[in-house]
């Protein structure tokens, strides 16, 4: 994905905002990046984290230089990226984090950068682990903090930095634009979903997770067309088995929520987003009077998948429960 001609052509705020404080040199010392799930907030931190450090920023990065290559290959000893999608953040990560930072910058250039992708992921210590070192940070240090749920992070972390808001661009122009440059329909549908570019949305749609999901949701929506116990073993069986990472189970989750939201838009005669799934979700519709407790329910066990919960029994919980509320 070029991320800077994103950056440029669809959040021209940020590009603006980011590309005057470069020039003038009046970079904050941290920054908080709000977007709604699907804007791509970890791609555009880490470009932005890139530009503070390129070797020929223009005045974002150029994406071609060695040190923006080193970050991308995480060779980079002044650039920290904190994953909150990929695990919950603990303090003992912010603790690291921060002892690093105290210390002098390896590189010549003598600025460190790091990014924390979903501050809302964060353990309450990893917080307030996180507040001390943002109210007092070295000179040499720059914070790119990212979010899907600003009401999910303290005010104390937002009136430490500048804020910064990603503009959600249009679901169907996403998939207009995603077919435009040949990616099957259903791909373009489903994951118009979780990436608000097109191009970013071509290159998931090939990662292997992604192929994963698209597949065991399929399978999914077509066991849920037949009886309860056809439903229990293909869940059981055939879908917890693969299910082996909490990041794949949280985005199979947030697959099937989908596909149950156009099964509600069926039920009210609304259209649907997954329109190649049409035909299987009018037979889970005819299966499921009671779609929206059934997508309730399917949020609500969502939300669980934190707590360490097997998938098998997830699953299992969940047909009980989406064919008790039929």
């Amino acid at each position: 994905m070029a991320i800077g001609n994103y950056v440029k052509e669809k959040q021209p705020f940020v590009y603006k905002t980011f590309s005057n404080a470069l020039v003038s040199s009046r970079l904050a010392h941290s920054y908080l990046l709000l977007g709604e799930s699907g804007t791509p907030l970890k791609e555009t931190a880490v470009y932005l984290a890139k530009s503070i450090l390129c070797d020929h920023g223009n005045p974002l990065a150029d994406e071609a230089c060695i040190t923006c290559s080193r970050i991308d290959k995480g060779e980079y000893p002044d650039y920290v990226l904190c994953d909150g999608e990929a695990a919950s953040i603990k303090k003992d990560d912010i603790a690291t984090l921060v002892a690093s930072f105290q210390q002098t910058a390896l590189e010549r250039k003598g600025i460190m950068v790091y990014v924390i992708h979903l501050v809302e992921n964060m353990t309450t210590e990893a917080v307030n682990a996180l507040l001390k070192f943002l109210e007092e940070p070295p000179e040499h240090a720059y914070a790119i903090l990212t979010t899907e749920n600003e009401s999910k992070v303290l005010p104390t972390i937002i009136s430490r930095c500048q804020s910064i808001r990603l503009i959600l661009y249009p679901r169907e122009k996403v998939v207009e634009e995603a077919l435009g440059l040949g990616v099957e329909p259903l791909d373009a549908e489903l994951f118009s979903h979780f990436y608000n570019d097109a191009e970013l949305l071509k290159e998931e749609a090939q990662d292997e997770e992604a192929i994963l999901v698209k597949e065991l949701l399929s399978r999914s929506i077509k066991a849920f067309a037949n009886e309860e116990a056809y439903a229990r073993y293909i869940m059981e069986k055939d879908i917890a088995p693969l299910l082996n990472k909490k990041p794949l189970l949280r985005y199979y989750f947030d697959a099937l929520a989908i596909a149950f939201e156009d099964v509600v838009r069926i039920q009210s005669d609304s259209p649907v987003h997954l329109n190649s799934l049409k035909n299987d979700l009018q037979e889970v519709s005819d299966n499921f009077e009671k779609a929206s407790t059934c997508l309730s329910s399917i949020l609500s066990l969502r939300g669980e998948i934190e707590l360490n919960i097997p998938a098998g029994f997830l699953l299992t919980h969940l047909t009980y429960l989406l064919y008790r509320k039929k």
